[in-house]
């Protein structure tokens, strides 16, 4: 595969999956904001939030443990970051999949002051041992070390400085019922509506000292899948296109071409969005079709589908799921342009 092959391969990857490049990753990090006040969207969460985090501070003790879920890119690590910036404290930030033995918890666990935040992205991918670890640590701030084995086993409590745990996840419904009951504060994070999508991209393009009106604002945040990261995403990608094709400054029409040539229709479909939406209809008469079928049919991996694809179809109301797989909405049929087939009875 030729270089310029791998590189739009690797940007086609990025728009289906989310991943974030180091660029991304540092823009969006230069991007986030760093205080609870300067958080657009999400208002009730954010009220909610406010109130346990000022609580917390007044009794001079840290904060509840606290569960994020939502899909992708909504601010979980963000509201992580900011809230360990509201309490004045350090943060710690890992993953589930990342803490493979009880060993590397532990020694994460053990360097932790008084007050610190620990946080795990996509904490339902942690391993049951290493999750049985976390239980004690938790609930009583300490640790159970097992030394010998057979009859000579003994435990050994080793105490635990005061911590606050935030675990975000895309899947709640994969958190075991021990873990999910261990944490005091819950929060889901819904996708945002445009109004807020384009208070974001203002502020971003002022970061980024970018040039937008408000028309083409409005553009990139409806195309945005009611997701941040995505819009943030998007903007850069416009404000190459508009430095390229146009004199850098995004106006509505900018936006519109530039969002066409990634291949982003008017609701924020990308390729693989259509491309689903297409097998169910023309492989599967509209559905219903379990998950595994349509992924075999597409040779995308279920969790692809599932975690990245889904949850904008479902929301739109593109997609609905039944007890006997997903299976597409009239809506769904409208956009792309295609009628119900008829089917033929065998005689």
């Amino acid at each position: 595969m030729s270089k310029i092959k791998k590189e739009e391969h690797k940007a086609r990857e990025r728009l289906i999956t989310g991943k974030e490049t180091d660029e991304d990753q540092i823009l969006n990090i230069s991007l986030r904001p760093t205080k609870i006040n300067e958080f657009i969207g999400q208002k009730e969460l954010v009220e909610n939030l406010l109130i346990s985090v000022e609580a917390a501070k007044k009794r001079k003790e840290p904060a509840d443990h606290i569960l994020f879920s939502g899909p992708p890119g909504l601010g979980k690590t963000t509201l992580a970051h900011i809230i360990a910036h509201e309490m004045g404290t350090k943060i710690t930030a890992t993953s589930g999949p990342a803490i493979e033995r009880a060993g590397d918890l532990i020694g994460i666990l053990t360097n932790l002051e008084e007050g610190d935040i620990l946080f795990i992205d996509e904490i339902h991918r942690m391993s049951k041992v290493v999750e049985e670890f976390l239980y004690p640590a938790m609930e009583n701030f300490q640790i159970d070390f097992i030394i010998d084995k057979g009859p000579y086993a003994k435990t050994i409590k080793f105490n635990l400085k005061a911590f606050t745990l935030i675990g975000a996840t895309t899947r709640s419904g994969l958190l075991t019922a021990p873990m999910r009951g261990r944490f005091g504060i819950f929060h889901h994070l819904d996708f945002y509506e445009p109004e807020d999508l384009l208070n974001i991209i203002i502020r971003s393009a002022a970061l980024l000292a970018v040039n937008i009106t408000e028309s083409a604002a409005m553009e990139i945040a409806r195309r945005s899948r009611g997701t941040p990261r995505i819009a943030n995403r998007l903007l850069r990608r416009v404000r190459d296109y508009a430095q390229v094709k146009a004199n850098g400054d995004i106006e509505g029409c900018i936006a519109d071409k530039a969002l066409n040539s990634q291949g982003i229709d008017s609701v924020g479909l990308n390729a693989v969005d259509r491309k689903v939406l297409g097998a169910i209809i023309d492989y599967y008469d509209g559905g219903p079709v379990g998950i595994e079928s349509l992924s075999a049919s597409l040779n995308e991996e279920p969790d692809t589908i599932v975690d990245v694809v889904e949850p904008f179809l479902l929301k739109i109301g593109y997609l609905k799921r039944t007890q006997r797989g997903r299976q597409v909405t009239a809506c769904a049929y409208k956009h792309m342009d295609k009628k119900p087939g008829i089917k033929v009875k065998k005689v």
